[in-house]
C-alpha cells in the first residue's frame, strides 16, 4: 500500500477524566509537557465544560496556559459543551481545535450536553462561528456513531446524514466516535467506505473504544476505507463511563503507531521516540 500521511490525535484529557480522584494540576501539567515531546499531530489535552459534570477537568485553564509556554510544533484541542465554553477556549492563542461532541443517540445526547439533539446541532452551528470569527477549527465527534446501548434507532444512514449537515455548517473535520465499543468490521466499512468517497472535502476520523484483543481489527478496517486521522491514549486508558466495561477503553497509541509502521502506513517523517513514549506511559502509570 502507498505510504499516506496520518493525523495521530492523543488523549490526556479522555484518559484522565474518568479517574475520580483529582490529579493535581502540576501532574497534569508535567505529565501532558511529557506528551509534547512526542511529536503527536493533536494533542487533545482539556475541556472547558461545567466542572460538575467532569471534575478532573477543572483546571483545565491553568492547564492550557502552562503548557502554552512550550515550543512545540502539536496543535492543541479541547473539548466544548456550548457557546460558553467555546468562548473561554479562543481566548487562548495556542488552541487550534475546539471538539465538540454531537450524538446519534437522543438518550446520550441528553446524558452528555444536557440538550436535545435538534439544540445540540444549533450549538454546533454557534460553536462553529465564534471557532470562524476566532481563526479556529471545530472538530465535531459523531458519539454513538457505530450504535448505542440504549435501544435508540441507529443504522448507518443515520450517521451519514448527520455528516452532511454538520458538513452543511462549513466544519471539516469529523471525528466518528465509538463511544461504547459497539463499533463492528461491517460498520466501520460502511461508514468511511460512504463517507470518505461521498465528502470527499472533510476529514474523517476516528475515536474508537475497544477491548485489548479487538482493536486492531477496527483499525485495519477504517484504513482500508480512507481513515486518516485517529484518536489514541497511551496505554489505551480512558473511555466513556457510560460503557459500564472496565475492560473497554482508548486504542493505546503504542499499538496504533506499531501497526501503521509495520503495514507500511506512515510515511518516514512521521516519527513518535519509543524512548519517550516510554517516559509518558510511566508518568501516566503514577496518577
Amino acid at each position: 500500500m502507498k505510504q499516506r500521511e496520518f493525523t495521530i490525535v492523543e488523549c490526556p484529557r479522555d484518559a484522565m477524566q474518568g479517574i475520580s480522584k483529582f490529579i493535581p494540576t502540576a501532574v497534569k501539567i508535567e505529565y501532558i509537557k511529557s506528551l509534547l515531546k512526542c511529536n503527536f499531530n493533536v494533542l487533545d489535552c482539556g475541556s472547558f465544560v461545567n466542572p460538575e459534570s467532569v471534575p478532573q477537568m477543572a483546571d483545565t485553564n491553568e492547564v492550557i496556559a502552562a503548557i502554552s509556554e512550550v515550543e512545540t510544533n502539536t496543535k492543541f484541542l479541547v473539548i466544548v459543551a456550548n457557546e460558553r465554553g467555546a468562548l473561554r477556549a479562543v481566548a487562548y492563542p495556542k488552541i487550534k481545535y475546539l471538539g465538540y461532541p454531537f450524538s446519534l443517540s437522543e438518550t446520550f445526547q441528553r446524558r452528555n450536553t444536557n440538550s436535545t439533539q435538534q439544540d445540540a446541532f444549533i450549538r454546533l452551528a454557534k460553536i462553529q462561528e465564534i471557532a470562524e470569527a476566532s481563526h479556529k477549527e471545530v472538530v465535531a465527534y459523531i458519539s454513538m456513531a457505530f450504535g448505542n446501548p440504549y435501544g435508540d434507532a441507529y443504522n448507518t444512514d443515520m450517521a451519514i446524514h448527520w455528516a452532511e449537515k454538520i458538513g452543511s455548517l462549513g466544519i471539516r473535520t469529523i471525528s466518528l466516535a465509538d463511544t461504547t465499543g459497539q463499533a463492528t468490521v461491517d460498520n466501520i466499512q460502511k461508514l468511511f467506505g460512504n463517507l470518505v468517497n461521498h465528502l470527499p472535502h472533510i476529514e474523517f476520523g476516528a475515536h474508537f473504544h475497544a477491548k485489548p484483543f479487538d482493536w486492531e481489527d477496527k483499525i485495519k478496517a477504517a484504513v482500508e476505507n480512507g481513515c486518516k486521522r485517529f484518536d489514541g491514549a497511551i496505554l489505551g486508558f480512558g473511555g466513556c463511563p457510560f460503557a459500564k466495561d472496565e475492560l473497554v477503553g482508548n486504542i493505546p497509541t503504542e499499538h496504533l503507531i506499531k501497526f501503521l509502521n509495520e503495514n507500511n502506513h506512515i510515511s518516514g517523517n512521521y516519527q513518535i521516540s519509543e524512548k519517550l513514549l516510554n517516559e509518558a506511559s510511566n508518568a501516566y502509570q503514577g496518577f
